[in-house]
């Protein structure tokens, strides 16, 4: 309870306020349609109107009837003194606010209620759409809930001045400066059908925040202000290099003479094309089509396999244009070679040095960059929105552990996600986590690995395998990592006691590591057999080991239950929708926290069982075993979830449709000289 002292404080603070307010509405000249505004009001009323946290203080002046009006206010001592200066242009107050993604109760159902009953009686009413601690400029859910459940429409609204100072807060408060150009605007009501899903309440959401972020950017142009200088880091304003980023850049373009020994090297271990090592320099091995040029970049297989459903979508929706796609690793240029529709060409992406990375750019004159779930490189960032190229990260993804890392070193950080023009993410946590880092546009859209094809199959291999099988019971290791394949080896050791004539598959992540997990085996006293040598598998063969590339889809394919690893180690798990596709049922360890969205959806829905332990791992394998039923019945529970959560690639096209380019402009672009 606050003393008398207090109270009078935050009365004549308050009193200061509206007076404050009140100077600047009289003192500045307005250059805006204040009809239209009103007009607006009388219009769509009981309406509810929003704004953003930073830009709020001169709301009251929004109002044409603020008598008719019930402003949401938080609960704290600052809102309080807010508060009371609404109070003062006859403005009713409701105390409570959403809780900004914590626990904490800050009267959010309190307030949710009040609202509903407001607009129910008649009373429109107000409240910041972005909620305490930020992201600032990003529209909570709150708002569009009470939109849903009333049936009454949110109307965007902003206030802007040509004068105006900035506090150090966590929405960079605006206070606006008297005898300024001022304008006061209104856009197009949104409307929330009370029907509406999570997905469409999510679309709400997106289309609030960009009309509100555009009536700030248009009041900004109409009075003659810079919108820099208001705009919160997460809006993503190009930040000047800092001194992290220029030492990478320096000491990236210093390492330039010892990349062709590191890609000799790397060659000779099997992870470079020697025919193409020029590409990795930057310098293109193929012409440049004509016209508009799509450049996707993709890690890996996983990456790979993710988009190229889009690319084929991209490819129909969008005649005319031709797409690249790059990638890093031997196994993906394979895929690419194999399974990219015509209109699409591969590369092997440069490595990140400023040089190498023009060169690619002048050659490929790309009208949009399409990056595919964490491939932040800084110098390809840079260079390609140094050339007004929009930029994209789609499928978005990034660690808990990589998040802290981001968050250390913010001077790397916010100039990287700050370019940016929109990032598509697989769920809310990662949304927080990027916006946070400075993305000034970021949205969920699902994971593109449920809508990715099956991994390819090789018939006349597939036959020999269950030839080579028979009847023998057998299960899968998949995607293994060091410190795995023991415990693998134990688990079949235990597993024997009940099946003799067990046979275990081993596909490790890293197929170069097969001597190695032979050795391991053949310490632990088992016979094995490396796919490698080519010799044919047999009855005494304890413990398979599938190091070659490409062929994962096979092992999937003969298997009735898989243990997928990077999951009893700290790796954070791999995909399960590849394993799902083929009908096997599937067993992960404990660290699945990169794959969180389809493993959580699978373990709650029953579609997938997870273990701790070497022990856990033995009795779930033999539990399925034991009980086909239970088997199939995890298998359809598999299938069902994973069903349910596709949709992810026409969301992401829908997307980023806007950025596109035009696709019907004929225009040529000029070819840099071959490399031979």
């Amino acid at each position: 309870m606050k003393d008398k002292n207090a109270e009078r404080i935050d009365n004549l603070t308050a009193k200061a306020m509206a007076g404050y307010i009140r100077l600047v509405f009289a003192t500045s000249r307005r250059d805006d349609d204040y009809g239209q505004l009103k007009d607006s009001f009388a219009t769509n009323a009981p309406l509810i109107i929003g704004g953003w946290h930073g830009t709020f203080l001169l709301a009251p002046v929004l109002m044409p009837e603020p008598g008719n009006v019930s402003a949401v206010v938080a609960r704290h001592g600052d809102a309080a003194v807010m508060g009371r200066m609404l109070e003062r242009f006859g403005v009713k107050l409701i105390r409570g606010a959403g809780a900004g993604g914590k626990k904490k109760d800050k009267g959010g159902m309190f307030a949710l209620r009040a609202s509903l009953r407001e607009l129910k009686a008649g009373r429109s009413i107000a409240m910041t759409a972005d909620v305490p601690p930020g992201p600032a400029r990003q529209a909570g859910l709150g708002i569009i809930t009470i939109a849903r459940l009333s049936g009454r429409p949110i109307l965007p609204c902003a206030a802007v001045t040509s004068r105006f100072k900035v506090l150090n807060s966590w929405s960079r408060f605006v206070v606006n400066l008297p005898f300024s150009k001022l304008v006061l605007l209104a856009g197009e009501p949104v409307y929330v059908p009370a029907d509406a899903d999570k997905r469409m309440m999510e679309d709400k959401r997106v289309e609030l925040e960009t009309k509100i972020n555009d009536l700030v950017a248009r009041g900004h142009e109409m009075v003659g202000a810079d919108p820099l200088l208001s705009a919160p880091p997460e809006v993503g304003v190009h930040q000047k290099l800092g001194l992290a980023l220029k030492a990478y850049r320096g000491g990236m373009k210093l390492a330039q003479p010892l990349a062709r020994p590191i890609l000799r090297r790397r060659a000779k271990r099997g992870k470079e094309d020697l025919s193409r090592m020029s590409e990795r320099f930057g310098r293109a091995t193929i012409q440049r089509p004509a016209g508009d040029l799509i450049w996707l970049h993709a890690a890996s297989v996983g990456e790979t396999n993710a988009v190229l459903p889009l690319i084929t979508l991209l490819l129909e929706k969008t005649p005319g244009q031709s797409i690249l796609l790059t990638t890093g690793t031997l196994t993906s240029a394979r895929i690419a070679a194999k399974r990219l529709p015509a209109g699409a060409l591969h590369q092997f992406i440069p490595l990140d040095t400023p040089d190498f990375m023009n060169r690619f750019l002048d050659h490929w004159h790309p009208d949009l960059a399409l990056l595919v779930e964490s491939e932040i490189w800084p110098n390809l960032m840079l260079e390609t929105s140094a050339r007004d190229i929009p930029i994209a990260l789609i499928n978005g993804i990034i660690s808990h552990k990589s998040f802290r890392g981001w968050r250390r070193w913010s001077s790397l950080s916010r100039p990287l996600f700050g370019r940016f023009d929109l990032v598509l993410v697989q769920n809310e946590q990662l949304q927080k986590r990027i916006l946070r880092l400075g993305a000034p546009d970021v949205r969920v859209v699902g994971n593109l690995k449920t809508d990715a094809p099956a991994l390819p199959v090789d018939e006349l291999k597939k036959h020999q395998m269950l030839k080579w099988i028979g009847t023998r019971p057998h299960f899968l290791a998949a995607s293994t990592h060091p410190g795995e394949e023991r415990q693998i080896i134990e688990a079949h050791k235990r597993l024997r006691q009940q099946f003799p004539d067990l046979l275990t598959i081993i596909v490790p992540r890293h197929p170069e590591r097969g001597e190695e997990i032979a050795q391991l085996v053949s310490d632990s006293g088992f016979d094995c057999l490396k796919r490698s040598s080519g010799e044919a598998l047999t009855n005494k063969t304890n413990l398979y080991i599938a190091d070659t590339l490409g062929e994962l889809g096979l092992f999937f394919d003969i298997s009735n239950i898989t243990f997928l690893g990077g999951s009893l180690v700290e790796i954070g798990g791999h995909n399960p929708i590849e394993a799902v596709r083929f009908g096997t049922a599937v067993v992960t360890g404990p660290n699945w926290h990169t794959q969180t969205d389809s493993f959580s959806a699978l373990l709650k829905g029953k579609g997938a069982r997870e273990v701790s332990s070497v022990r856990e791992l033995a009795d779930s394998i033999e539990a399925l075993m034991s009980n086909e039923q239970e088997r199939l019945q995890l298998v359809a529970n598999a299938e069902k979830i994973v069903e349910e959560m596709t949709g992810a690639t026409d969301r992401t096209l829908a997307a980023i449709s806007p950025m596109l380019p035009a696709g019907k402009r004929a225009k040529s672009k000029p070819n840099i000289e071959l490399a031979t």
